[in-house]
């Protein structure tokens, strides 16, 4: 029998280029692997404020970086749904860098956000911010994210309803809302436009007034962090029980994180015993720190946040006056829920905002109520170093939301 043998220099290019091809195939089969892996850790890696993940991607733990590429997601001037208090630009505020700050995680990559696929995720859907001005400040990044993608002006809707605010994308039956409950709880601080009282009053047994309005919705982002604050050293308020009505009603005067407890144990309850675990997600934002005391970061306490234009480049920062210990507290409250198979996933903003000094509004803002001659004279009395510009620091904190959804 004859065997009929290749020359040794075909049989040698012939097995290269089979194992060229084995090696290319295992190549792309491992990067479209570790892609889907990136994502599936970095959403697993976003893990409780404060804490370090124990995955190898942690969405929370990175640094911000410069990009006038793919940053601002939108154009807030053509946002026809921004509200004027957040509208810094609009306002006068020149110098935009703030716009184009990008937060890159250390080790893995932000899913890239995609309007679309957010609003085929709420197809047929309700998604409910539930909190204060902060949460609204949310809302409203949200809102600008996806209302570009929807071009047909008549396919889009804002309607104002008291406490409650309402975006409709009518191509997509998807409704993304507003409802303003600062305190969780019911209290005197619930009217959306007057409620800037002095001495702050909860009813410790009473949430079904804010529940009727969210109880259906399928997805729901909490947020309760600034109320709880002291405005002053010497700031308590006071958690009524019982009723006038029923004549048993009884006011205990008490510490505000005393207050923020007795909130978090009622709105725990009432999830516990009514929330449909197999239709609605819920999410607790984390704390949004302010930067009212410029000492925190080495400068002069009188002039607040004014004039501030790059972010705290100095890794790990947190500001002294941050309170990190009221979002420990959410999460003991909210883990009795986990026997229950009822899950309130942490959006750990925290120590990424914590950084951007330069991201308020400032003076560059509406102003509600006319300002003095003193307050003229001095900008920095009435800078506004809580609420974020548009675009800004919020449409980060959207990233994250938009992670879970659609990737998760």
């Amino acid at each position: 029998m004859t065997v009929l043998h290749a020359p040794v220099g075909v049989r040698s290019i012939v097995t290269s280029l089979v194992a060229f091809f084995i090696l290319a195939s295992s190549i792309v089969f491992l990067l479209d692997r570790g892609q889907e892996e990136q994502v599936q850790m970095a959403v697993r890696g976003t893990t409780e404020e404060g804490d370090a993940s124990n995955e190898e991607c942690n969405w929370s733990r990175g640094r911000w970086v410069y990009d006038n590429v793919s940053r601002p997601l939108y154009n807030g001037l053509k946002c026809a749904f921004i509200f004027p208090e957040v509208a810094c630009d609009k306002y006068g505020r020149k110098d935009v860098m703030y716009q184009h700050w990008r937060w890159q995680p250390h080790g893995c990559d932000l899913p890239r956000f995609d309007a679309i696929k957010l609003l085929e995720k709420l197809r047929n859907k309700r998604l409910v911010f539930v909190g204060d001005s902060v949460n609204r400040n949310q809302w409203v990044s949200l809102v600008c994210m996806v209302e570009a993608s929807i071009p047909d002006d008549k396919l889009k809707i804002r309607i104002f309803n008291g406490s409650l605010i309402s975006f409709k994308a009518l191509e997509y039956n998807a409704t993304i809302d507003f409802y303003w409950s600062p305190l969780l709880v019911e209290s005197n601080s619930d009217n959306p436009i007057i409620h800037r009282v002095e001495y702050r009053i909860i009813r410790a047994d009473r949430i079904e007034k804010h529940t009727s309005v969210w109880r259906d919705a399928d997805i729901i982002v909490f947020n309760s962090y600034l109320w709880w604050r002291k405005q002053k050293d010497d700031m308590r308020m006071k958690v009524m029980y019982g009723s006038f009505e029923d004549g048993d009603a009884k006011l205990d005067e008490m510490e505000m994180v005393e207050g923020f407890e007795i909130a978090l144990k009622k709105l725990t309850e009432w999830l516990g015993e009514n929330i449909d675990k197999n239709k609605t997600r819920i999410f607790f934002a984390g704390s949004s720190p302010t930067h009212s005391w410029a000492s925190n970061w080495g400068g002069e306490d009188k002039n607040k946040c004014l004039n501030e234009t790059e972010p705290i480049y100095k890794t790990g920062y947190k500001a002294a006056t941050t309170d990190y210990s009221l979002m420990a507290k959410a999460k003991s409250y909210f883990r009795t829920l986990e026997p229950k198979g009822i899950h309130v996933q942490i959006l750990n903003i925290t120590e990424l905002s914590d950084y951007r000094k330069d991201g308020h509004p400032t003076v560059f803002r509406r102003q509600f109520v006319p300002l003095t001659k003193e307050q003229i004279a001095d900008p920095a009395s009435y800078a506004d170093c809580t609420h974020w510009c548009l675009p800004g620091v919020p449409d980060v904190w959207n990233e994250f939301l938009y992670g879970y959804l659609v990737h998760q």
